[in-house]
């Protein structure tokens, strides 16, 4: 089956791995919903190019994604969303003790609880349309745990959860529901922290790469967002129609370990 004409609704895509997965949907022949809380001229830009490179129909939707009325109106908006993309997230460490409260209802907001709204909103469209494909953006932190990261692993412990009970609900049904476990992403964020790094640890680019930020990623390489996009596109193919609420991990092997 072609995804030529789908459309995609990615949450949190105006910049990192959810523009990346946005544009290789695109260069699918998949029509595409970009968004983010902001609501700037840069934002609509962003669609708009794409929709020059690749001919899709590419729109920005502000959301809020720390606001469930917004989740849903994201996707009443939207008008179609035949492949759901959960994305949005946000990150913050401390220890437990010194975490701040507004800081974990945040990050429980947008990293889990949007998930939920999008999905109850997009599945009743899915199912009247006969097909459907939701793709939560977990982590490897989905799967194991790192410290000074409570909220976060718990945000993306729970998308796991979800995606399971998810993919219960629809099994037979055209629908699949599926998360991919990106471990470190080079993102122009992540790609921006490298000079200061090496400043800090007197290291090279090299060096900082391999032994500080990819230090529990054994293939000691970035993921980038064209295989995690290529992944997703995977899990929306007629391949993966028996492939249901579980994870893929795009992690170099840091959950073997």
């Amino acid at each position: 089956m072609s995804l030529t004409g789908k459309t995609a609704v990615i949450t949190g895509s105006n910049s990192g791995i959810g523009l990346g997965v946005a544009r290789e949907l695109a260069k699918a022949g998949i029509n595409v919903v970009l968004n983010s809380f902001t609501d700037r001229p840069e934002d609509h830009a962003i669609a708009a190019q794409i929709a020059d490179q690749t001919g899709v129909n590419a729109r920005y939707i502000q959301a809020d994604m720390s606001n469930g009325d917004d989740c849903r109106r994201l996707i009443a908006d939207a008008g179609a969303c035949d492949i759901l993309i959960n994305n949005a997230g946000i990150q913050h460490v401390a220890p437990i003790e010194d975490f701040p409260g507004a800081k974990w209802d945040a990050i429980i907001a947008i990293n889990l609880t949007s998930a939920f709204h999008t999905t109850a909103a997009a599945i009743t469209g899915m199912r009247a349309n006969g097909w459907g494909r939701i793709i939560n953006i977990a982590s490897a932190h989905g799967l194991t745990a790192s410290p000074y990261k409570s909220a976060y692993v718990a945000a993306k412990h729970g998308i796991v959860g979800l995606t399971k009970t998810i993919g219960l609900e629809t099994a037979q049904e055209p629908i699949t529901c599926n998360a991919i476990c990106p471990g470190y992403v080079l993102t122009p964020l992540v790609e921006a922290q490298i000079p200061d790094t090496m400043k800090e640890y007197d290291m090279s680019r090299e060096d900082v790469i391999k032994n500080v930020m990819l230090a529990r990623q054994p293939s000691k390489a970035f993921a980038t967002t064209e295989q995690l996009g290529g992944t997703a596109l995977y899990l929306c193919s007629d391949a993966a129609e028996q492939v249901t609420g579980t994870t893929i991990s795009v992690d170099g092997g840091w959950t073997a370990l």
